[in-house]
């Protein structure tokens, strides 16, 4: 009887013994896993804190599983937009992720992707006059700073873009949200993703004019001398890889933006 006790106590122990090895063996891969150090400020729906604390949104998810599928962990870190080049160039992160425009800067960094587009819109009030691009002449325009409107509405790249009384550059894109809500400005431009966000928010008291601003390729930047160039061409075929299988389609479901608007054609 004692020796079948024993034996039975020998099994428990050998099996509670094996679980700890596999957790441990689990455990010591995931910190095996080199890190891809990830910087974008907040962007709804594309990167953004949940209620909970938690880094979300949609290039939170594509990192995820594209980083899965290349072996390695992903870190996100929330910085000031203004500040990202410089966060690069510290070494503080090794990329930029987070409906950051690749179209106009191919060779300022070097890219990941592209694995999606996005429309760059204009949000004015619901009461506005402001019917389309042209009538923003001599209105006031508030912008995020360093992003690609900021850079339309300063340097007119687009000749349908008139001569405006003011551009103001923030650091966050509520801060642009703010300076449209509180009438201090005409007219707000960005991501219509993002922006569409902002008008469901304010039930409908705004609407995206018809005419697009800009139509841009969205990509992963890294720094020119990153030296891992391997992994930014593995990345970006993972992406790539991701567009095809539907993994990009599946998660854009998820926050209600259409796939076939969101997709960039390369068949």
């Amino acid at each position: 009887m004692r020796k079948y006790i024993f034996a039975i106590c020998v099994g428990i122990v050998a099996m509670c013994l094996c679980v700890g090895c596999n957790k441990n063996k689990k455990r010591k891969s995931d910190v095996d896993l080199p890190q891809l150090i990830i910087g974008s400020d907040n962007y709804d729906p594309y990167y953004f804190i949940n209620e909970q604390g938690k880094t979300v949104g949609i290039d939170v998810e594509l990192a995820k599983e594209a980083c899965r599928r290349i072996g390695y962990k992903p870190v996100f870190k929330n910085i000031i937009w203004d500040n990202k080049d410089s966060e690069l160039e510290a070494g503080n992160i090794d990329c930029i992720w987070g409906s950051y425009t690749m179209t106009g800067r191919e060779n300022e960094y070097q890219w990941a992707g592209p694995y999606m587009y996005s429309h760059q819109v204009i949000v004015v009030s619901a009461e506005s006059n402001i019917k389309t691009i042209e009538g923003l002449k001599d209105k006031k325009i508030a912008v995020q700073v360093t992003g690609k409107p900021e850079e339309i509405f300063l340097k007119r790249l687009d000749n349908r873009i008139p001569e405006v009384e003011d551009v103001y550059s923030f650091s966050d894109i509520k801060e642009v949200f703010a300076c449209l809500r509180e009438g201090y400005v005409d007219a707000i431009a960005g991501h219509e993703s993002t922006l569409n966000k902002f008008i469901d928010e304010n039930n409908g008291d705004y609407y995206v004019l018809d005419e697009n601003l800009y139509i841009s390729e969205l990509g992963v930047a890294f720094l020119n001398n990153y030296k891992n160039k391997e992994l930014i061409h593995k990345l970006s075929d993972t992406l790539e890889d991701m567009r095809k299988d539907g993994t990009i389609e599946n998660i854009l479901d998820k926050y209600d933006i259409s796939p076939q608007e969101a997709y960039i054609d390369r068949e």
